[in-house]
C-alpha cells in the first residue's frame, strides 16, 4: 500500500487541545479573531501616541487665533441656549473637597483608565480588540486634524466666561503656564478627547459584557463631561463634536459579529428548507453533508 492510499492518522491530543488553525495563522499570530502580537502592538501604540503628541505641539503658537475661536464658540453656545459652564463651575466651588476630586479625576483618570481598558480588552476580548483600536486611532486622528485646523483656547483662558482655572487655584495642576509649557498644546480644546476616549471605554465594555450592570459604565463618560466642564478645561461644544465624530466612526468601523450568530442568508435558507418538508417526514440530508458526515 502506498503512502497516498493509507488512511489519515487521527489528530494527536495536543493538536485537539489547540484547536484548528485558520488561514495558516496561529491563534496568537494575528488571525482575524486572534490576539495581535504584543510587542508589535505596543510599538504601534507608542508610535501612534508619539505622532499625536507631535501633531498637537505643531499646532501650538496660534494664540490670537485660538482666543478668537474661543470667543466664537462661547457666543455660539449662548445663541444656542446651551447651559452655562459658569453655573456648573459655581456649583462645584461650594466644596473644596469636590473641586480637588474633580481636578484629580481630570489629571489621573484619563490616560490610566484608557490604557487599562485597552490592556483588558486585549487580554480578555481579543476578537474585539482590533475594532476598538481602529476606533481609537480613527477618533484620535480626526481630533488631531481639528486641533490643526481649529486652534481653540479652553474656557479657563477666556476672561469673558468668568471661569477660573481650578487646577492652578486648588491643585493638582496638569498644565503649567501656556507661554512656557513645552509638553502640551493648551490651545487644542476642540474636540475633547477626554470625553471621546471615555465614551470609547464605556462603549467597549458595554458591547463586550453580558451583565445587566454593564450600562453603569456610562457613568465614566458622564463624570468626565461634568469634570472637564466644571474645571473650565472644555466647552459643551467640545464634547458634542467628539461624540459626533465617534458616532460617525462607529458607523464606518463596525464591531465584529458575535461568534455563533448565523448569517442571514444561511439562516433563511435553512428555515425555508425546513418549511418545505412534508409533514411527518424526516428532513433530508444533502449529499455533501452526508459525505462530510461519513468522513468525520
Amino acid at each position: 500500500m502506498s503512502l497516498l492510499e493509507q488512511p489519515p492518522r487521527p489528530a494527536s491530543s495536543f493538536a485537539r487541545l489547540r484547536g484548528p488553525v485558520r488561514d495558516g495563522r496561529s491563534r496568537c499570530g494575528g488571525g482575524p479573531g486572534g490576539r495581535p502580537r504584543p510587542v508589535r502592538e505596543l510599538v504601534l501604540i507608542v508610535l501612534l501616541f508619539g505622532v499625536y503628541k507631535l501633531g498637537r505641539l505643531l499646532a501650538s503658537g496660534r494664540v490670537s487665533e485660538a482666543l478668537a475661536n474661543a470667543r466664537g464658540v462661547w457666543d455660539l453656545e449662548r445663541a444656542a441656549r446651551l447651559p452655562s459652564e459658569t453655573a456648573v463651575q459655581h456649583g462645584l466651588l461650594h466644596s473644596e473637597a469636590l473641586v480637588h476630586a474633580a481636578n484629580c479625576y481630570y489629571a489621573y483618570v484619563h490616560f490610566p483608565a484608557t490604557a487599562a481598558f485597552l490592556l483588558w480588552i486585549y487580554l480578555r476580548r481579543p476578537a474585539h480588540y482590533r475594532w476598538i483600536r481602529r476606533v481609537v486611532v480613527a477618533l484620535t486622528g480626526a481630533g488631531l486634524v481639528l486641533h490643526l485646523l481649529v486652534p481653540l483656547a479652553p474656557p479657563r483662558m477666556l476672561a469673558a466666561t468668568g471661569l477660573i482655572d481650578t487646577g492652578a487655584r486648588f491643585g493638582p495642576a496638569v498644565y503649567g503656564a501656556p507661554q512656557t509649557d513645552t509638553m502640551a498644546n493648551q490651545y487644542a480644546a476642540m474636540p475633547s478627547l477626554h470625553i471621546g476616549w471615555a465614551a470609547v471605554v464605556a462603549m467597549g465594555l458595554i458591547v463586550t459584557s453580558r451583565t445587566r450592570w454593564r450600562w453603569l459604565w456610562l457613568l465614566h463618560p458622564l463624570a468626565t463631561v461634568a469634570v472637564v466642564v466644571s474645571t473650565a478645561n472644555h466647552y459643551w461644544l467640545d464634547g458634542i463634536v467628539v461624540l459626533s465624530l465617534l458616532a460617525a466612526t462607529v458607523l464606518l468601523i463596525r464591531p465584529p459579529r458575535p461568534a455563533g450568530r448565523p448569517v442571514n442568508g444561511a439562516a433563511g435558507g435553512a428555515a425555508s428548507g425546513a418549511a418545505a418538508q412534508p409533514p411527518g417526514t424526516a428532513p433530508s440530508v444533502s449529499s455533501s453533508s452526508a459525505t462530510g458526515a461519513s468522513l468525520s
